[in-house]
């Protein structure tokens, strides 16, 4: 979809990888502790989508869109959007303009004890 390619994180051009940024807290050999070294999953890929908004019709009315047709969602104007990285909710933001390009400026990170109790 072409929703998605939008709201994915792009690797810079050139083929160059940004560097990975400095996460307080976190454990690293590098650092001498006895604690697993964490470089082995950095590089990993992960999806990161901004959700807007979501809406439940139904197949009839699916049907029914065409160009100019308005869909409600369950979020009020000027709302946060969800930050989800492969599905689960980490953040909330707002939408910035960066260089004609639209980004998230993230306005409340959930902590990841937040973010495991609600896995249960």
């Amino acid at each position: 979809m072409a929703e998605d390619q939008d709201t994915q994180a792009q690797e810079p051009q050139g083929g160059a990888k940004p560097a990975a940024p400095e996460v307080a807290g976190t454990p690293s050999q590098s650092q001498g502790g006895d604690s697993p070294d964490l470089d082995v999953i950095l590089d990993i890929p992960v999806e990161i989508a901004m959700q807007v908004g979501s809406a439940s019709i139904t197949i009839r009315n699916l049907l029914q869109l065409n160009q100019g047709s308005v869909i409600e969602l369950d979020r009020i104007a000027g709302e946060p959007l969800d930050v989800l990285v492969n599905g689960t909710l980490i953040a909330h933001g707002e939408v910035v303009v960066l260089n004609d390009k639209l980004g998230i400026r993230m306005t409340d990170v959930i902590s990841p004890s937040e973010r495991i109790k609600k896995l249960n």
